[in-house]
């Protein structure tokens, strides 16, 4: 699984933590924040598409000014 901030902290620019995986033929961008996904047969266009949806989102709905930052580690299980 891969991280990637899709905005910066400028102006009326908010910034969200998305991290995209690989499924099938396409890849598949989720945002941490809202739940917002999206897909794309690549991961440029996964996560332009994620970007479009999380502004579009945002027309809606009313963002939440402050947005604390995430923090992301990976766990290891026995199964």
């Amino acid at each position: 699984m891969i991280w990637y901030n899709i905005f910066e902290v400028i102006f009326n620019e908010l910034e969200f933590y998305c991290y995209y995986s690989k499924e099938d033929d396409w890849y598949v961008a989720k945002c941490a924040e809202n739940n917002i996904a999206s897909q794309g047969k690549t991961i440029e266009e996964a996560i332009s598409n994620l970007k479009e949806a999380i502004e579009l989102y945002y027309e809606d709905n009313e963002p939440e000014f402050f947005i604390a930052p995430a923090f992301v580690t990976t766990l290891e299980v026995a199964i």
